[in-house]
């Protein structure tokens, strides 16, 4: 099945649920339009399908070789990951200081979709180099900057972020990577880090690994972390005390090389401090917070190649007859009502995690382009209330889409040949890796509700009811329930965020954190049927104005679905939600 990156959809999406057209009017993208968007994307979309997308499966099958530390990449990867570094396409965010295009995160996303859907595992790569340099530009010393940010945002050297050891996963108050110093400005870094996404490999002529360590004064826990950065070669050609240890060997991403990194084995790994002594989490976070939207994208891009892939076995494989079917031999399996039932399901779950991660982009665009110092605050703290729901139910879905892949294939889709497994096995990570969608809602519950006393997101929950109300006053017999399904999603977000935020301030954590996860379930169901209801109105808007795109038709017909397949979801998980702690009692549940 030969992927083909849904540009038409994207442009959609970012005019009519992310603002792209409000923002372009507004001045916040420069000389940037949407023919211009479209073009870029265009050509983006020629990379991903005739560059990344036939490395994919190979590179699956293939998989990675550790020799003496040095790590090879499946056959052709590091020419195609050349060749898009060449193209300007690791340069689109970076700053123009350090050759860098500065163009909009929102354009970004779109094409980190790209990427991901056509090839996971070499995709992997620029995206943690991508939050690499927005560390380094936010926190770095000049001198940092100037040697190592031109060739970071060329894509010439790749980065990495080295965080997770044996003891020390979601926990960081764990670790034990030490850093010492020098006093020639310069640490001495000793230590293991392990599920190092990329930490060795053979395509670039460097790679900057930045290091969590902790100094020997350091404060305990999480206040006494320094964040370093260690190169692969020393600014003098000569090779750093840093070596690739282990390859694991996962269920999927296959072509990605996970290591375990040893520092200092021998006199110590060489780094620079960035930010200050102490305060190397906030930093890191900086970085975590841009991959963390990045792997949401990366649930998109997966459940989109599943959903292709699905849609092209349906439309091939005949089995059966359906009602009313005149004619000799079996009908293709997608005419079938279940079938598209799946089908649909897969559609309109990625779509509705696709308006979302534009959402979040917008936000950030806003937060660092806007003009108005009260503007850019609102924004910054939109981006940061959505962020966590981009990551975590893009994230889940692109495995329940996946999941529909294989059983559209039927026993097709348990073998390998197929492919759809694969989609399977590589969705199954993003769940996992940059803060598990566990601390996702956590992160959600406890530091993104209470954001300006609550106001964020009761503003964001007005503009859900405001899509209600216009699908109420502009739908027709084609939007079935939707106005109705919406306003009572809504009431039940609503409802479900005052449980939430009372529960925090009568310091009843703990029902909170018990809710946590079907909130962030309700919080994007909820906000997912309105991208989907605004789209609608838009095909509606456009087909009364004249237009004949039949993807406009099927744009209502989406969000028809998803009000009376998903939204109907939500006073489940509104109940879920606000249902406390009294039943996880581990003792008495569990024995």
């Amino acid at each position: 099945m030969t992927y083909r990156a849904p540009v038409s959809e994207m442009l959609f999406s970012m005019r009519h649920v992310a603002g792209l057209d409000a923002m372009i009017e507004g001045g916040l993208y420069g000389d940037l339009s949407v023919e211009l968007m479209e073009q870029i994307l265009s050509e983006a979309a020629k990379v991903s399908q005739d560059v990344l997308a036939p490395l994919d499966r190979p590179g699956d099958l293939a998989g990675l070789r550790l020799e003496s530390g040095r790590v090879t990449m499946p056959k052709g990867f590091g020419e195609a990951y050349r060749a898009w570094a060449a193209g300007g396409w690791n340069a689109l965010t970076g700053s123009p200081d350090h050759g860098g295009q500065g163009l909009p995160t929102m354009l970004n996303t779109a094409c980190v979709e790209m990427w991901n859907a056509s090839c996971l595992s070499l995709a992997l790569c620029p995206l943690l180099t991508m939050g690499a340099i927005e560390a380094l530009e936010t926190h770095a010393a000049h001198a940092l900057k100037e040697r190592y940010l031109d060739k970071l945002i060329s894509g010439e050297w790749t980065a990495t972020m080295n965080l997770t050891e044996p003891q020390a996963g979601s926990d960081l108050s764990a670790l034990r990577t030490r850093a010492e110093r020098a006093g020639d400005g310069t640490y001495r870094i000793f230590g293991q880090k392990i599920y190092i996404t990329f930490g060795e490999h053979d395509m670039t002529d460097n790679i900057v690994h930045l290091v969590l360590a902790r100094l020997p004064d350091a404060p305990h826990g999480t206040r006494g972390i320094s964040l370093f950065l260690v190169p692969k070669f020393l600014p003098d050609g000569s090779r750093n005390d840093v070596v690739c240890a282990g390859l694991e060997h996962k269920l999927g991403i296959h072509a990605a090389p996970t290591c375990t990194m040893m520092y200092g084995e021998g006199d110590g790994a060489i780094g620079w401090l960035v930010g200050e002594e102490n305060r190397g989490l906030a930093c890191m976070f900086t970085m975590m917070n841009n991959a963390r939207l990045a792997v949401g994208v990366q649930g998109v891009a997966v459940a989109e190649r599943a959903t292709q892939r699905a849609l092209a076995y349906a439309a091939e494989r005949r089995q059966g007859r359906t009602p009313g079917y005149v004619g000799h031999g079996m009908v293709p399996i997608g005419t079938h009502p279940d079938v598209r039932r799946m089908l649909m399901t897969m559609r309109t779950l990625t779509q509705a995690s696709r308006g979302i991660c534009f959402l979040t982009a917008a936000g950030l665009d806003a937060a660092a382009r806007h003009p108005d110092h009260a503007a850019r605050k609102r924004a910054h703290e939109r981006a940061s209330l959505l962020t966590p729901v981009a990551k975590a139910f893009s994230t889940d879905i692109a495995v329940e889409v996946a999941s529909l892949g294989v059983q559209v294939h039927g026993g097709m889709g348990f073998v390998e040949e197929t492919g759809a497994a694969q989609h399977y096995r590589d969705a199954r990570i993003l769940p996992i890796y940059e803060g598990t969608n566990g601390i996702q809602a956590i992160d959600l519950v406890i530091r993104k509700l209470p954001l300006s006393g609550g106001e964020t997101v009761r503003a964001e929950i007005a503009e859900i009811r405001k899509v209600a109300q216009s699908v109420t006053k502009h739908g027709d017999a084609r939007f079935g329930p939707l106005a109705a399904a919406l306003r009572d999603g809504a009431e039940s977000l609503d409802r479900a965020t005052s449980f939430m935020l009372g529960a925090l301030a009568g310091e009843e954590q703990d029902s909170a954190l018990a809710g946590a996860t079907p909130y962030l379930r309700l919080f994007g169901i909820v906000r997912g049927a309105a991208c989907l209801a605004q789209e609608a109105l838009a095909a509606k808007a456009a087909l009364d104005a004249g237009e004949t795109d039949p993807a406009h038709k099927g744009r209502i017909l989406r969000a028809r679905f998803f009000a009376e397949a998903h939204l109907t979801a939500a006073a489940g998980l509104e109940a879920a939600a606000t249902a406390g702690a009294e039943a996880l009692v581990p003792e008495a549940a569990l024995a």
